[in-house]
């Protein structure tokens, strides 16, 4: 065998792991973005968020992305965690939501890429006679301090830049 078929053949598993994650979401690559231009790479409305990224021009941290709260007044209804702490991966129940890639404008061969992951919750809430869920403040109080609060969905995000870095 030559070097190159060496070469694809210990590439393989990482390729076929890589190909067997399906976001839930498809989407096309972002519009080329300019360095130093904030732009938004996705709302996540139900953790009352927008997940905000930057190019930076910079080799050692060519970009950067953060998640900025959209309203002091909005509920959340979802929790964003950290992903170096939640570590998602589809065995632990995660699934990835969304892949996020945003060209570089002045470098066209360097991209961002944010995978979004989504803990679902499996819990159904409880329905009254009127069809509604209803949360009594008493009653929440009463559970918050035995420790049954009810989960909420969390989203976790992972940013990559991939391809080459330009002068």
């Amino acid at each position: 065998m030559s070097p190159r078929h060496l070469l694809w053949l210990a590439l393989l598993p990482a390729v076929s792991s890589f190909a067997a994650e399906t976001p839930e979401l498809q989407r096309a690559a972002g519009t080329p973005q300019a360095v130093g231009a904030a732009h938004t790479l996705r709302q996540i409305p139900e953790a009352c968020a927008r997940l905000e990224g930057v190019f930076t021009g910079e080799a050692a941290q060519p970009y950067t992305f953060a998640l900025v709260r959209t309203s002091e007044q909005c509920q959340p209804r979802a929790r964003f965690v950290d992903y170096d702490k939640a570590q998602p991966s589809a065995a632990k129940g995660w699934k990835l939501n969304d892949v996020i890639r945003v060209p570089n404008a002045s470098c066209p061969a360097q991209q961002a890429v944010v995978r979004v992951w989504r803990m679902p919750v499996t819990t159904k809430p409880e329905l009254d006679g009127q069809g509604q869920s209803r949360i009594y403040l008493e009653d929440a109080k009463k559970q918050a301090a035995a420790g049954k609060i009810a989960q909420v969905p969390m989203f976790a995000a992972q940013m990559k830049v991939e391809g080459k870095a330009c002068n």
